[in-house]
């Protein structure tokens, strides 16, 4: 059976991803960026889950190019999920020309040693993805998450069949970004046994919160009528 996460950002987005079936969660904030790491009170909220979730270990937005002070945010991080009991963490980390940061990635895996650990989507930045899924598995990835190098994995399905032939089966190639019931069928062609999806719905907009500036015009949170339908359509495969 495939199995599902789901991505979510909020206390409540994370409840709803439970009551849908959700197999995993992604635990994020600020999806809107891409996700950046989840508050330590998210974090403790979502060790009372009964499903696995799993913290991005993302100190800010925009490239995955970090410093050392970002590692050493980064690190503490990992162990603050590690002390909250969370069983994984989600990492990336990249060069200036857009390759794995070996070092870097070395230097967190050994910080969240024990945890399972998944390769964020700073895999779709690569330019050789066959170097890049050997570097994952040399340090010792158990999943990678990728929408195959383009804006949504239904359109990046070639990189994702060349990734998951690469791999052998020696890690899961799990694709994310725009699934969703409509983009399930052209995913169905790859030998899934993972996929990531945020099952969200738009949320209302208006009043005084948008006004001032405290929401924007495209906030979304996980429902959990959508999680449960992608979870069927997934059995169905």
């Amino acid at each position: 059976m495939v199995k599902l996460e789901v991505c979510v950002d909020d206390a409540l987005g994370l409840a709803e991803a439970v009551v849908g079936g959700a197999d995993r969660v992604e635990l994020c904030a600020a999806l809107a960026l891409g996700g950046l790491t989840p508050s330590v009170g998210l974090m403790e909220q979502a060790a009372r889950m009964p499903i696995p979730c799993y913290p991005i270990i993302r100190p800010r937005s925009g490239d995955f190019v970090f410093t050392a002070t970002d590692v050493a945010v980064m690190k503490a991080d990992i162990r603050a999920a590690r002390a909250l009991g969370l069983p994984g963490v989600v990492l990336g980390a990249s060069r200036a020309d857009g390759r794995l940061d070996a070092a870097v990635l070395s230097d967190l895996v050994a910080e969240a040693h024990g945890l399972d650990l998944t390769l964020h989507r700073a895999v779709d930045l690569c330019p050789d993805v066959e170097e890049a899924v050997e570097t994952a598995i040399a340090l010792g990835f158990r999943r990678i998450l990728s929408s195959g190098g383009a804006k949504t994995a239904s359109e990046g399905i070639d990189r994702l069949a060349l990734m998951m032939a690469t791999a052998k089966g020696r890690l899961i190639i799990m694709p994310g970004s725009g699934v969703s019931l409509e983009t399930l069928p052209a995913l169905a062609v790859l030998p899934l046994s993972e996929v990531h999806a945020s099952c969200a719905a738009p949320l209302p907009i208006g009043g005084v919160p948008l006004a001032f500036g405290f929401q924007s015009l495209h906030d979304k949170r996980t429902d959990c009528a959508t999680v449960a339908a992608l979870k069927a359509a997934l059995k169905a495969l």
